[in-house]
């Protein structure tokens, strides 16, 4: 089955993979985690529905650049204004369409791979429409463009599959990052920050976790969600590696004795320092010590 090319309108793209191609791709080792299996840009599209009761084998991308329309999703219903980003996830039963009095005109892409929801998720665009930052309209349309011009001139090259599964996915990442500076994710940095910055200024020697939660004005439990959310560690882990990270730096830069930087970072016992150090670094301070940096 060739590559399918729709074109209703002069402005109407749409290019679909054939299933051999996406076999090929799901097993490449470039690609088997991030792919596009389709793609296509609908303007002014009066009348467009969709409804997959089982959902989709693949996230759904959608982007409204003008119009509006609608996407309903596990129970609740989201107008996808103009400007503005949603994605769908994979398996999950979905309606959308287009408004009546303003139809939205709407770029769009499947994405299939091993990595492709963890993607979305860890750049928070899995959840709820996102705006589309401004700095980034005119990016996202140069990009779409250069991908599906490359998509419809090779389609069976996999160099040319690779690049637009890297430009979109880098893409995503610098929407999300721009997104995500809503009052509530500033807050958060912040409090994350300011929690880092008390364990810094702490290195040589020793915080408590009621502490540090006093300090960052938080609960124990909510500091500790949002440490393993922002760096996968709860708090004293990450204050410990904090610390093994500054003696890895003097053990690299200095002449100080293992005993010295034991103190240095806060350990009395220099012994219980070097075991952690091995445990938390993948070697003992003198064998790291021993490698050449840089």
């Amino acid at each position: 089955m060739p590559f399918r090319s729709r074109r209703a309108s002069p402005e109407e793209k749409l290019l679909v993979l054939p299933d051999y191609l996406a076999t090929e791709l799901a097993g490449f080792e470039l690609t088997k985690n991030f792919y596009v299996s389709d793609i296509g840009y609908f303007p002014r599209a009066r009348h467009h529905y969709r409804e997959r009761h089982d959902g989709c084998d693949s996230h759904i991308v959608i982007y409204c650049a003008d119009g509006a329309g609608w996407i309903e999703l596990d129970g609740r219903t989201d107008t996808l204004s103009s400007r503005q980003l949603a994605v769908i996830p994979a398996g999950t039963p979905h309606r959308y369409g287009a408004s009546a009095e303003s139809p939205w005109s709407i770029y769009w892409f499947h994405l299939r791979g091993e990595q492709v929801a963890a993607h979305l998720g860890l750049y928070g665009l899995a959840g709820q429409p996102t705006p589309m930052p401004a700095g980034l309209e005119a990016r996202f349309a140069e990009s779409f463009e250069r991908c599906y011009g490359l998509l419809a001139d090779k389609p069976y090259s996999l160099p040319a599959q690779v690049h637009v599964s890297q430009t979109l996915g880098q893409l995503l990442g610098a929407i999300g990052l721009s997104a995500a500076g809503s009052p509530r994710h500033r807050k958060r940095e912040e409090d994350l920050e300011r929690a880092v910055r008390y364990m810094n200024g702490r290195l040589h020697a020793s915080v408590t976790l009621p502490e540090l939660a006093a300090h960052a004005g938080l609960s124990k439990q909510h500091l500790i969600h949002l440490f393993k959310q922002e760096t996968g560690f709860p708090p004293i882990d990450y204050y410990l590696r904090l610390k093994m990270q500054k003696a890895g730096q003097l053990l690299s830069l200095t002449g100080m004795s293992v005993k010295e930087i034991a103190a240095a970072v806060g350990f009395g016992d220099p012994y219980y320092f070097s075991r952690m150090f091995k445990k938390l670094m993948g070697a003992s301070p003198t064998d790291y010590r021993s490698v050449p940096k840089g």
